[in-house]
């Protein structure tokens, strides 16, 4: 497969400057990079969850954790729409 990509100069530089200190060509080092960037997705913790049993213990087990338990609670303002809106039109 081929892709193409348009990347900014100063982010194609340091590329070249990786796949250079990598002793690899440009080509085989992304194809490193996405490889990886796969591997630690599939390997990650929730991705071995197989079950929906298990996805429910497990968020059950986090929402009963002492974290939870610890936080303060959200005031009534704090989840408001009122306060939803205005923090969505300060951003605009």
């Amino acid at each position: 497969m081929t892709i193409q990509l348009q990347l900014k100069p100063e982010i194609e530089a340091r590329l070249i400057a990786e796949a250079a200190a990598q002793g690899l060509s440009v080509e085989a080092y992304l194809a490193s990079l996405i490889e990886k960037s796969l591997t630690s997705h599939e390997e990650s913790f929730f991705y071995q969850v197989s079950t929906q049993e298990e996805w429910e213990t497990i968020l059950t087990d986090l929402i009963n954790s002492p974290a939870f338990s610890l936080a303060p609670a959200l005031s009534d303002a704090a989840i408001s729409r009122e306060s939803i809106y205005t923090r969505e039109d300060e951003m605009l």
